[in-house]
């Protein structure tokens, strides 16, 4: 009887050993003003499955689409639909953890920019300070905003597209998939060897890696001054508007990326996080002990000097590229 079973065990671990690997499937798409690229291993059929939740994402939340949820939302005063909703709650949820850094009410003066239509211009202070008075997450009553106030979701969009993406690979039976939405990057599970995934982290300074982030169900997400901007008269204005000025926020950083297992708060965070500085970011994050009650995120900032700075979370998990030396990396800790 022993025998029998001993038998039985053994041809199971030699059929387990002996099954292929689940198939490496891949796609790339344009949406949400990016180029995103899915990879999973497993079923092909969730990639279309994916696809369709995209699309279906980026209409409900654009709010340069005259036929989108956001828009109407701003124009029409249309009731949001339930991810709109859900996300806008999110968000407001993110401007009360960072004083209103990240605010989705800012969109009116970053409309008066350029910065998403592509008509760039740099408005006058008394055209700021008339777009100032709609600004501000608490002149907001649950979804009602004061007169000529607008709201654009694009801060926390697809950080909240790669949970959700992430969701549907997990009920579809998908273990292992790796998703790029436009520098919102999400592992889910180990690579198929059973390795952690390795994430680049790119260098605000030119078109190559500072390093990489080893990367389990967690996302990684950055913001930096050079994803988009514009040049006039010998100035250069990036994209990410303080709330508080209506300009560009100068912070004395270049990038900042934010690795965590929330893809919305990471993407809100990171671009707050950029808005705030090194100094009131960190103490944000110190603020955030990692209980299961507080917000479970880490943080990789790079000043304009160069500098790295990673919270404690990510020692053994960030490695510098050749160009940068571990010395270079500076540790915040909460101790």
């Amino acid at each position: 009887m022993r025998r029998a079973a001993a038998l039985c065990a053994l041809l199971c671990l030699a059929l387990t050993a002996c099954s292929p690997a689940p198939a490496k499937q891949s796609s790339t798409i344009f949406a949400m003003d990016t180029v995103m690229e899915l990879q999973l291993y497993g079923d092909g059929a969730v990639l279309a499955e994916s696809t369709r939740l995209i699309t279906e994402l980026e209409k409900e939340l654009s709010a340069t689409d005259p036929e989108g949820g956001v828009y109407a939302f701003n124009h029409t005063g249309t009731e949001l639909g339930k991810s709109a909703a859900e996300l806008f709650l999110r968000a407001m949820d993110i401007s009360r953890l960072t004083g209103g850094a990240m605010d989705i009410t800012v969109y009116p003066v970053v409309l008066a920019w350029g910065f998403t239509t592509g008509q760039y211009r740099v408005p006058g202070d008394e055209e700021i300070a008339a777009l100032l008075e709609k600004v501000g997450y608490t002149k907001a009553s649950g979804f009602d905003l004061p007169q000529g106030a607008m709201i654009d979701l694009g801060a926390v969009a697809k950080g909240y597209t790669s949970d959700l993406i992430a969701d549907l690979w997990r009920q579809r039976g998908i273990s292992s998939g790796l998703m790029n939405l436009g520098g919102n990057v999400y592992a889910l599970g180990k690579k198929p060897d059973g390795s952690p995934w390795l994430v680049g982290v790119r260098d605000p300074f030119s078109d190559t890696f500072l390093g990489t982030v080893e990367a389990e169900d967690v996302a990684v997400v950055t913001s930096g001054a050079y994803e988009r901007y514009f040049e006039r008269d010998g100035v250069i204005y990036h994209h990410i508007i303080d709330p508080k000025t209506g300009r560009p926020a100068k912070s004395g950083l270049a990038s900042v990326t934010v690795i965590g297992p929330d893809g919305t708060l990471c993407d809100g965070l990171s671009t707050a996080f950029f808005v705030l500085g090194l100094d009131r970011a960190a103490e944000i994050w110190k603020s955030c002990e990692a209980d299961g009650a507080s917000p479970d995120f880490d943080v990789l900032f790079v000043t304009d000097g160069g500098e790295i700075y990673i919270t404690e979370g990510l020692e053994g998990s960030f490695s510098p590229t050749n160009d940068y030396d571990t010395g270079d990396v500076r540790v915040i800790r909460r101790g």
